[in-house]
């Protein structure tokens, strides 16, 4: 049972209890604060297809990324208070408006709010669409009720995590959060050129970093078996934030990085999934949050 109380719904454990006025590590109250909900187009083909994937932006976040894009929700904890019955109506609106599937972004820790929101099941496909940083515990509580996950793997080296997203031990939580999702969902199901089932690994490519890159190509291709699993390797990172002000972060990645990180995914022969053009690090992929959706 998932609760506010005695908080532990990620992996930070902060114990605090939220129903009381008590903040943890996200910064979030017990309900449900969101800063877009909306058709998104950027998502990798199998999930946004023609009409978009209703994504829903939730606000703070588990992680503390210096280059977050999304970081006036995730760190300022821009948002506007919703109720879960709010949320059901909204699900019900996006998918009236004919998007894809129901994407939730970073919903950790709202998920005693959310939950209530996806029954009766939806007739379109749950995307649960995350950082990778998350307790399996949590994790069995969706099962049946998530369809896709569309996790992050960030890094394969802890200190970098540690430096990076204050979560030294993100490595090894977000390996074995990653075979829990997959555990649940199993081989991708794709019918008309749409995901119905499945898990997509995200992983975005930082500057300076190529042998953070290719560990985590390396778990990749170690642990899932050929084509069960989507990849989806990143190159749109734009310096944000305090990033801007930390080489080599402060730079966008370079042509050789980004060639060698691909040559390696094929080398690897990973086979199943996508790649972004080397010309990808804009901010066009950044959503205007100012609370579309949420009327």
């Amino acid at each position: 049972m998932l609760s506010y109380t005695n908080c532990e719904l990620c992996p930070r454990r902060c114990h605090v209890d939220r129903t009381r006025g008590e903040l943890g590590f996200c910064r979030e109250p017990d309900h449900i604060y969101a800063a877009r909900a909306a058709a998104h187009y950027w998502e990798e083909p199998v999930i946004s297809g023609n009409f978009g994937s209703g994504a829903v932006f939730f606000s703070g976040c588990t992680l503390k990324c210096i280059f977050c894009q999304n970081r006036i929700i995730s760190q300022q904890n821009l948002g506007k208070e919703i109720t879960t019955d709010h949320l059901r109506e909204i699900f019900l609106k996006l998918i009236d408006d004919g998007v894809q599937n129901i994407n939730l972004v970073t919903p950790t820790h709202f998920l005693p709010s959310i939950l209530p929101a996806l029954t009766p099941k939806l007739p379109i496909p749950i995307v649960y669409n995350c950082g990778g940083y998350e307790r399996v515990e949590t994790l069995r509580e969706l099962e049946g009720l998530v369809d896709i996950y569309l996790p992050d793997m960030k890094y394969s080296n802890e200190s970098l995590a540690a430096k990076l997203s204050r979560a030294p031990d993100y490595v090894e939580t977000a390996k074995a959060a990653i075979q829990e999702m997959y555990r649940q969902v199993g081989s991708a199901v794709i019918e008309d050129d749409i995901m119905q089932r499945g898990l997509i690994v995200r992983h975005l490519i930082l500057p300076g970093e190529l042998d953070n890159t290719l560990g985590v190509l390396d778990w990749f291709a170690e642990t899932f078996p050929k084509g069960d699993v989507l990849f989806s390797l990143m190159s749109q990172y734009v310096p944000m934030g305090k990033a801007k002000e930390l080489p080599p972060y402060d730079r966008k990645i370079t042509e050789e990085e980004y060639d060698a990180a691909i040559s390696y995914l094929d080398f690897l022969g990973i086979e199943s999934g996508f790649t972004q053009d080397f010309t990808s690090a804009t901010e066009d992929y950044i959503p205007d949050f100012s609370f579309e959706g949420l009327e």
